[in-house]
Order: structure tokens, then C-alpha cells, then sequence
């Protein structure tokens, strides 16, 4: 039995589809970082070239534009399998057992069904920027150097169908897990609390591993 943070793995179907998404997201869930980093470079240039050559750096608010959807939603559906998104847990934390998946199952239910939504709307938000036909593929651009915006729109859509691929996976196991009892379910965030969680990142800097049941290895 292995464990990705709080994040119980077996042989099942289940945790294989797990297992299979996580390097997607944990590759978007770079790329979201590189952006972060690419911006702080621009910054520093485009500062030194106003400083030094009166000439601040080209477009500097465009690439901003175009990174601002990397940044906000790749890195989403990685959060969302290692449960790092805001949560209620002074509520959902009471809850043991069935009653606990039942809460989860439910909620991931509608964050799932917004997401669909979202996904919907964000593709024919692409689409209508979208054509083969135009110069660099592109209805619109950027106010400054004229940079194609259906790249930064494509984005969203993406990132968005990723993160439902992943609510789908924990409605699956948590409808499992309400069917079955099982105290620690695969392929969804199991809950810590405070001392749990500084414990495990207490024993990772030490060099031991922590499984999803409190033990070590």
C-alpha cells in the first residue's frame, strides 16, 4: 500500500485511474509555477530597462494577460486531488464514516456539476476568439503588441476538464466508500488534523514516510 501525502493508493481500478491523472496535473500544476516565475523574470526586465535604457520591456501587460489564466486554473485540479483547497474541515472533521462520505460525495457532486458549467462556458468563450480562418488563428488580441487571445482562453476550458476528470474519480471512490464502510478510501484527500498533519511533515523532513493510517515505514 503506498500513500501520496494523504492520499491512500492500491491495486485497484480506481486508484490506477488515480494514479494515471496525477502526472498531468502535477505537469500542469508546473507549468502554473513556471508562469509565476516567467512573470517575476519580465518584471525584473522590463524594470531594468526603464531604469537603465528608458525603455521598459514591450507587451509587458499583455504577457501578464496571457499568463494570468496558467497561473489561476492549472494548478487547480492537483490542489483538488491532494485536498488543499479552502475547506470546512472545523465542520466536516466531526463526521466519521458513512456520514462523512455522504458529506463529501454531495459536495463534490455540485462543485462537479458547476465545473461542467464552467467548462461549457469557457469553451465557447474560446471559441468565439477561435478561427482557422484569421490571421494567427485569432478573432482578438492584446491592446499593446496584438497577441492571439484564444491561447490564454484555451486554457481554461483545459485545466477545467482536467479538474472534472478528478471530481468524477472522488465521486467514485467516495460512493465506494459509502457503499462499502471503508474507514480510508483511495484516491481522495484523507482529512488531518493539525497534529496529524505537523507530525507527517515533521517525519518527512526526518526521511520517513508516513502511510494514510498514522504509521511509518
Amino acid at each position: 500500500m503506498a500513500a501520496t501525502g494523504t492520499v491512500r493508493a492500491d491495486d485497484s481500478a480506481l486508484s490506477r485511474l488515480d494514479r494515471a491523472l496525477l502526472p498531468v496535473e502535477r505537469v500542469m500544476a508546473l507549468l502554473s509555477g513556471l508562469a509565476v516565475l516567467s512573470l517575476m523574470i519580465l518584471a525584473v526586465v522590463s524594470v531594468l530597462g526603464r531604469n537603465f535604457l528608458n525603455q521598459p520591456l514591450p507587451g509587458y501587460v499583455d504577457w501578464i494577460e496571457q499568463a494570468m489564466p496558467l497561473i489561476a486554473f492549472l494548478g487547480i485540479a492537483y490542489v483538488q486531488r491532494e485536498g488543499g483547497h479552502i475547506r470546512m474541515d472545523i465542520l466536516v472533521g466531526q463526521l466519521r464514516g458513512r456520514a462523512l462520505w455522504v458529506v463529501e460525495f454531495v459536495t463534490v457532486f455540485f462543485i462537479l456539476v458547476l465545473m461542467l458549467f464552467l467548462v461549457w462556458g469557457s469553451w465557447a468563450h474560446f471559441a468565439r476568439s477561435f478561427d482557422f480562418g484569421a490571421p494567427l488563428w485569432s478573432n482578438d488580441s492584446s491592446m499593446d503588441i496584438a497577441l492571439p487571445l484564444w491561447p490564454a482562453k484555451l486554457i481554461v476550458p483545459v485545466a477545467f476538464g482536467v479538474l472534472c476528470a478528478r471530481l468524477v474519480l472522488q465521486l467514485w471512490a467516495y460512493g465506494r466508500a459509502i457503499r462499502t464502510g471503508e474507514a480510508h478510501p483511495v484516491a481522495v484527500p484523507l482529512i488531518e488534523t493539525a497534529a496529524e498533519a505537523a507530525e507527517r511533515e515533521a517525519l518527512s523532513v526526518s526521511g520517513a514516510a508516513v502511510d494514510a493510517d498514522g504509521g511509518t515505514r
